[in-house]
């Protein structure tokens, strides 16, 4: 039987692999990181579906087992500083993205952003985007005490577009996306246009509807 879903008062989004694709700038990021120290670089098919596990992930698929010989951190702080000299330079928003958000304004349908990248990387990078000009609020990793899987992000982000998370929609591209959504009481998207690989069994996750692209969200506005 297909389930109705309740038309959303308020939708909020993850950024990367679901608003916008923010792959090759990571992918650059990391690449730069293994050069440094004399490593082969990724391609593009092996980091694009890691990108939504920032930097933990992508330094673990670049460096493999050989990451135990080094200081983590240290590769972390590298990763991060040169992702944020380039941070905007390959990064584009998602086909359909631009249209949906202005579907959203004209509706007049609060959205807002929550995502696990820190604060200080993600005010950097919204601004080159004209499309997030009527975002309603912006939750990065490091807002709050917690952050996705737990819901508390979710939560706080409908307490501010003053909109009840039941009447709520969340879409993201990552398990964590769709169990702080579940966990948070919101309506739960998946963006299988994502960073979403076989190996990550989306059917699994027990979302309320899966979208392959990003227009596929109007027709429930």
């Amino acid at each position: 039987m297909l389930k109705v879903l309740p038309k959303p008062k308020g939708v909020l989004f993850d950024l990367d692999g679901t608003l916008l694709d923010t792959a090759r700038d990571l992918g650059n990021a990391l690449n730069w990181v293994l050069q440094q120290h004399e490593m082969p670089v990724c391609e593009f098919d092996v980091y694009r579906n890691i990108a939504s596990d920032g930097s933990q992930g992508l330094l673990e698929i670049g460096f493999g087992e050989k990451l135990a010989e080094f200081d983590v951190e240290a590769l972390r702080a590298l990763f991060l500083d040169r992702y944020e000299q380039e941070i905007c330079i390959d990064t584009v928003s998602f086909d359909g993205i631009k249209e949906l958000l202005a579907r959203l304004d004209e509706d007049n349908i609060p959205w807002g952003i929550v995502t696990n990248k820190p604060q200080w990387l993600t005010e950097l990078l919204l601004p080159n985007f004209d499309e997030f000009a009527n975002c309603q609020v912006v939750i990065s990793g490091d807002t709050l005490a917690k952050r996705k899987p737990d819901p508390l992000p979710l939560i706080h982000a409908a307490k501010i577009m003053q909109i009840a998370p039941s009447e709520c929609w969340y879409i993201g591209d990552a398990k964590r996306d769709i169990d702080a959504a579940i966990a948070a009481n919101m309506t739960s998207v998946v963006a299988n246009y994502g960073y979403i690989g076989p190996e990550h069994r989306s059917d699994t996750w027990n979302a309320d509807l899966y979208i392959d692209q990003p227009q596929a969200m109007l027709k429930h506005l």
